[in-house]
């Protein structure tokens, strides 16, 4: 039979396009992912701690039993990583040749069989029991600091426009009253690592279950992981969770409310100190704000308007050309007041990984029907988001780049799968420039010994003829 040709006209030729029945794969290149995920035997973890999942026998596939719960997270993972944003777009991934012999499992997941999956989840308990053991691996593979990591907890609003489903509720977000779910979570800022995530309806303020959020989290501490610091921003700033650190021996350093009495020492005669930092003056009081059950030390800052660069801090009407910033801190006083500053502006990290969840791993279009299982699937995400982060640490990358960067320049690399000599073989479409470092890639995802040696994060460039 004589092929058919499409004819696609060009401004330099005429292309002929046809259809092939070898089996390729546009995304090969995550065979280093699933090495990773091999190496760690990261599907008998997730064997161990979801919930079983029992479900009708698999139309069209013979009969088959269902797929297990790790197989249908295992390829859930996948998909969020290369790309996928919704149910039914990690649902198409099921069409590729290659990922289900890649991940070792029984198939991919339909769109259908997902969402009976994330209903497994149908309560707070099933979670905890799922995600919590989740988060301290991730954690067990980092090393100890001899100074210890920084803990940023922060919460964020993600819109639902829709707003049917259980838990969107009308809250405030940057763009006014909206239906928006707001998730609450914390971040080892000096590894990038999330270790704790609930989410909460959309109406909750941001303070609201923290307590128990941080008791929880701190349960789950390996041993070898020492908090040197605990930082966040104003909607933390209670006096029940202040006192929850405190009597944990936690150092912290979290925004104030700038309510009126602080606002006042502001515009009393308070005495500024001038600071190395152009335009930023200093200074500090014992305060015990309403609500306390004691004073605590408050660093207070302002910044003339004229020469700051960054914006940040608040207008006070009656002091005009300044904006104001107030810290609340249990560092000794022989931390300096800018130095306590400094060190809180590093929790700016925090913000980038939340940035990251949003654009790359699809938190804000992660939306089912009940609350629980969304919450499942969002915190699904999230570990994919730790395996990222975690497959580049294990390759020894020191400049840590985005999900998106890794698509691009990895994930998406073509293949082609077939059987040779009575075993699956996998042939990359790399130049051959490329090869040598793919070898070694390799080399080191799959060394069962430590492998230090060096390697660049990206492959030689490819220069077309």
């Amino acid at each position: 039979m004589t092929e058919e040709f499409i004819e696609l006209k060009t401004a330099g030729e005429s292309i002929r396009i046809g259809f092939t029945d070898q089996k390729i794969s546009g995304r090969a290149g995550l065979a280093t992912f699933c090495g990773f995920l091999h190496w760690h035997q990261f599907g008998a973890l997730l064997a161990r701690v979801l919930p079983r999942r029992d479900g009708p026998r698999r139309q069209g596939c013979g009969g088959r039993p269902a797929l297990s719960s790790q197989d249908v997270a295992l390829g859930f993972i996948t998909g969020i990583l290369g790309g996928a944003q919704r149910l039914t777009h990690v649902a198409f991934l099921r069409a590729d040749p290659m990922l289900r012999q890649l991940l070792a499992v029984a198939g991919l997941a339909s769109q259908s069989t997902l969402s009976r999956f994330f209903g497994i989840f149908r309560h707070a308990g099933i979670n905890q029991q799922a995600f919590v053991p989740l988060w301290n691996w991730a954690m067990r593979r980092l090393p100890s600091l001899r100074g210890g990591y920084s803990l940023d907890l922060d919460s964020t609003r993600l819109l639902h426009e829709d707003g049917h489903q259980e838990g969107v509720a009308v809250g405030y977000t940057r763009l006014g009253n909206k239906p928006c779910l707001h998730p609450l979570l914390a971040v080892l800022e000096e590894a990038k690592l999330v270790v704790g995530f609930w989410l909460r309806a959309g109406n909750s303020a941001c303070a609201n279950n923290v307590v128990a959020f941080t008791l929880e989290l701190l349960a789950n501490l390996p041993r070898h992981i020492r908090l040197r610091l605990v930082r966040a921003d104003s909607g933390f700033c209670v006096d029940s969770w202040l006192a929850v650190l405190e009597s944990q021996n936690l150092r912290y350093i979290v925004v104030a409310r700038l309510l009126r009495p602080l606002k006042n020492l502001c515009r009393k005669e308070m005495i500024w100190r001038a600071t190395e930092v152009p335009g930023t003056e200093v200074a500090e009081v014992w305060h015990e704000e309403y609500g306390w059950n004691k004073k605590r030390r408050i660093i207070l800052i302002r910044h003339r308007v004229a020469e700051k660069k960054r914006p940040g801090g608040k207008v006070l009407i009656d002091v005009p050309g300044y904006l104001f910033q107030a810290l609340v801190t249990n560092l000794p006083e022989s931390v300096a007041p800018l130095a306590v500053w400094r060190d809180y502006n590093g929790r700016s990290g925090c913000e980038g990984v939340i940035k990251q969840l949003d654009m790359d791993f699809a938190l804000n279009k992660l939306c089912l029907k009940k609350f629980y299982a969304t919450e499942a699937a969002m915190s699904l995400a999230v570990v994919a988001y730790n395996l990222c982060v975690l497959f580049q640490r294990h390759l020894g990358w020191m400049d840590r780049v985005t999900a998106s960067t890794l698509r691009f320049r990895l994930f998406t690399t073509g293949g082609i799968i077939s059987k040779t000599g009575g075993r699956t073989t996998i042939r990359l479409a790399a130049p051959p420039e490329q090869r040598d470092w793919w070898r070694m890639l390799y080399e080191k995802l799959l060394s069962t010994i430590p492998n230090c040696n060096a390697i660049p994060s990206w492959p030689p460039c490819a220069v077309p003829a």
